[in-house]
């Protein structure tokens, strides 16, 4: 008379939800992108905000930041002003989600965005583990008084502009460096700020 408790049991089991963040099983879908004439059409935004679990606000300011461009969102597809390729978006919706969203305890996206005050918090709703929001820093960031007219500094090249010009990040700061290619690491002497943009020239 086992085997129907068993199986019973099996099917209480199954019927259990699971956390999504079984990484095995969380996909990201990949991004559908396309140029239409001087933009970059994200057109599947909607859809991978959606499976982020995030406010499209949020995930749109930060895709802005990074790029370092302007754009708006348009119905289920996102807009920015300038050519970008797939690569270079997926790359930054992987660093999106390793910081707004995968907990850094379990590694599981089971998570929330709460405010503790002037704090966001990454809370896990699959190991009860939390942690401030902060952007995680890379190799290319430092102070923000690096960034100066006259400084110099060694960067990586992430990735190319519309114009082919390489681009690295430093902070709050997106440093074009002609002639430079992805992956390479260059010395540059800044020539220029404006705003969150600085022009480099190679040393």
């Amino acid at each position: 008379m086992t085997d129907p408790y068993e199986s019973l049991l099996k099917q209480a089991y199954s019927n259990i939800t699971e956390k999504s963040g079984d990484l095995g099983r969380f996909t990201v879908p990949a991004a559908r992108v396309y140029i239409e004439g001087k933009t970059t059409v994200f057109e599947n935004f909607a859809e991978i905000a959606s499976t982020l679990r995030r406010e499209q606000d949020h995930f749109m300011k930060y895709l802005l930041s990074e790029i370092g461009t302007a754009g708006k969102i348009d119905g289920n597809r996102a807009v920015f002003n300038g050519k970008f390729d797939k690569s270079q978006l997926e790359k930054i919706i992987d660093k999106y989600t390793q910081d707004y969203v995968i907990c850094s305890e379990c590694g599981k996206p089971d998570t929330r965005l709460v405010k503790d005050g002037r704090i966001t918090l990454l809370r896990c709703d699959a190991c009860g583990g939390h942690r401030p929001v902060k952007k995680r820093k890379t190799h290319n960031e430092g102070g923000l008084n690096q960034v100066e007219e006259g400084k110099e500094m060694t960067v990586q090249i992430e990735y190319l502009s519309k114009r082919g010009d390489g681009v690295a990040k430093v902070g709050k700061y997106t440093l074009y460096i002609k002639g430079a290619k992805p992956g390479q690491n260059v010395r540059v002497k800044i020539t220029r700020v404006a705003g969150s943009i600085a022009f480099t020239e190679k040393i």
